[in-house]
């Protein structure tokens, strides 16, 4: 035998039980990691009687009920597997399910499941068959009224158009997640975890959804109505990297979901990555130099279900300015949220947006081009700004970037073009 043989190599063995269980096994990729996976899974079922059993059913019949199948949760809840750390629930569901499985933002558990990893109990299921993957919801088109009624004394959106046109701050404020997200202080949202932050039907309605136009004793009827439907593009957002008010490098189109914006060097143009320490730039000073030295791992951007959620994986903060978040939480328009590292928070709600959108419509071009603001996000690296920070703007921070949102964009600009043009006038002397 080769001197050089590995002795470990020499003993390692897959045990049965492992072999069986990796009979359910979906993909071919990384078999030596989804191995190791589930050995580290079998080890902590073992002293659990009818654990095992319980987990073969599930994967043997995958339509008939089934039990939770738990393992005691960390410290951090992470699972650490062959040197990368994974939460439990989503290790398994890719390994069994779902193996282009990104974040546990895709993932919702079931009613069944006692145990889900939400709940924060000492245990959690890790049962591939208690949780659901989340779906894209169908939002519904928007009806542009062919004759306008507008009175611009009565927009049903006063409150979000004249907080961002009358009363911007001097400096945005500030807010720090989690802490400042716990009693929201606008409108009332339901609480139920497929529409989370969602208004409330009482909050928010379509003054003309399709169902609702042509009913008994209305006076529109659809042929009033253009409906403009949202699609979805093939890249959902766009990044454009700045430093001070300079941009630097060129814009990044992310078609992949699961996007990380971080400080290394990656040259292999990844769709997954925009690598920000690629970028070179002449004018930069040793502030900014410093900066980019501590973005790090940077953030972690995820498209789920029509949600935008930021997750920072940097050792420092990342402050995040969107205004979809902060309607939802019943901040100022201009709030800039603080996310500490290892916390991630939802920036963006397509559902949200959609309802805006369809009440905007009735109330004037102006109205409806307000909301532009809010298909564009700002996210700055390591250093903050608002009425907390020294730096009064976003183009004060050494290092920050851009976000555009396709999908809502081009929605938008759907329905401005069958909107024509603005009822205030203008002129070039006004």
């Amino acid at each position: 035998m080769h001197s050089s043989t590995p002795i470990s190599s020499l003993f390692s063995f897959t045990s049965p039980a492992v072999k069986r269980l990796l009979g359910w096994k979906q993909g071919d990729e990384e078999e030596k990691w989804a191995e190791k996976a589930v050995d580290s899974l079998v080890k902590k079922l073992k002293k659990k009687k009818g654990a095992m059993e319980e987990l073969e059913r599930a994967l043997s019949c995958p339509g008939q009920p089934s039990k939770c199948v738990t393992i005691p949760r960390s410290l951090d809840g992470r699972l650490q597997v062959s040197h990368r750390k994974g939460l439990p629930h989503v290790i398994y569901c890719r390994v069994w399910r779902w193996p282009d499985l990104q974040s546990h933002h895709e993932l919702k558990p079931l009613e069944c499941c006692e145990f889900p990893f939400g709940s924060k109990q000492k245990e959690v299921c890790i049962n591939p068959y208690h949780y659901r993957r989340v779906e894209t919801p169908v939002l519904p088109p928007v009806l542009v009224p062919r004759h306008s009624e507008f009175n611009p004394q009565l927009s049903l959106l006063a409150k979000f158009r004249n907080a961002s046109l009358h009363s911007e701050p001097l400096m945005p404020h500030n807010a720090t997640y989690p802490e400042s997200f716990q009693q929201p202080t606008g409108p009332t949202y339901s609480s139920s975890p497929s529409h989370m932050f969602l208004p409330s039907p009482s909050t928010v309605s379509y003054p003309h959804s399709p169902g609702s136009s042509s009913g008994p004793g209305s006076p529109y009827q659809l042929t009033d109505f253009r409906p403009v439907c949202y699609e979805e593009p093939q890249h959902w957002c766009s990044v454009a990297y700045y430093e001070l008010n300079n941009r630097v490098g060129e814009t990044f189109q992310a078609s992949s979901r699961s996007v990380l914006i971080d400080g290394f060097t990656d040259p292999s143009n990844n769709r997954n990555r925009f690598c920000l320490g690629l970028l070179s730039n002449v004018n930069r000073n040793s502030t900014i130099e410093n900066t980019r030295r501590h973005i790090g791992k940077g953030v972690h951007l995820y498209y789920v279900g029509g949600e935008v959620y930021a997750e920072c994986v940097s050792d420092s903060s990342i402050f995040v300015q969107s205004r979809n978040c902060n309607y939802q939480h019943g901040f100022h328009p201009a709030t800039v949220c603080k996310i500490p590292s290892g916390c991630s928070l939802k920036i963006f709600n397509n559902q949200l947006f959609a309802q805006l959108l369809a009440q905007s419509v009735n109330h004037g071009f102006e109205v409806v081009y307000e909301l532009t603001k809010m298909c564009t996000i700002r996210m700055s690296f390591v250093k903050g700004w608002g009425a907390e920070y020294h730096r009064q703007d976003v183009t004060s921070t050494p290092c920050w970037i851009e976000i555009h949102l396709h999908g809502p964009l081009q929605w938008l600009d759907k329905v401005l073009t069958q909107m024509g043009s603005p009822h205030n006038p203008i002129s070039s002397v006004s």
